[in-house]
């Protein structure tokens, strides 16, 4: 009997080269998707950002501003194909932990309400409602609420 070999699973960081597959998955989640001008500004404006690779190919990323204690999760992504099979997890996992290496103590982000994958995770990592921001995304027929999410980064966080 021979042993099943799993493919490696990284996350680095990602940079400028990094773009095109990025928004690749990008496009594959989001009817409407970061453009390369909000990545290109994002990797300018020193913001961490890192990838998930399988067998060297991206599956995932994620875009974390800090700002003193405080870190807001940009942009989180798992290419369609690629969701249910935990690597959200492990990137938002790979986030808070930056975060909190980074000096915050607060995690926030914005979600669309129709998005029930991330609400879904997000809440399984204990994060909290505290606010709506009206007509935030651009949606089908006009805008759409996000909700604003806060998590407390501690030592027992990720």
């Amino acid at each position: 009997m021979s042993a099943v070999l799993s493919p490696r699973v990284e996350i680095l960081p990602t940079g400028h080269g990094d773009i095109d597959q990025m928004l690749e998955v990008e496009q594959s989640v989001y009817p409407f998707p970061w453009t390369r001008g909000n990545f290109v500004d994002s990797i300018a404006a020193g913001y961490s950002s890192w990838g998930c690779r399988v067998a060297g190919q991206l599956v995932g990323y994620y875009v974390l501003m800090l700002a003193l204690d405080e870190a807001h999760l940009l942009n989180l992504s798992v290419a369609e194909r690629r969701q249910g099979m935990g690597f959200g997890a492990r990137l938002l996992r790979h986030a808070m932990s930056g975060a909190r290496r980074g000096g915050a103590t607060t995690l926030l982000l914005e979600v669309r309400p129709s998005n029930g994958k991330a609400l879904t995770l997000y809440r399984h990592f204990g994060f909290q409602q505290i606010g709506v921001r009206r007509a935030y995304y651009e949606a089908e027929m006009g805008r759409e609420d996000a909700l604003v999410l806060r998590h407390a980064l501690t030592e027992n966080t990720a």
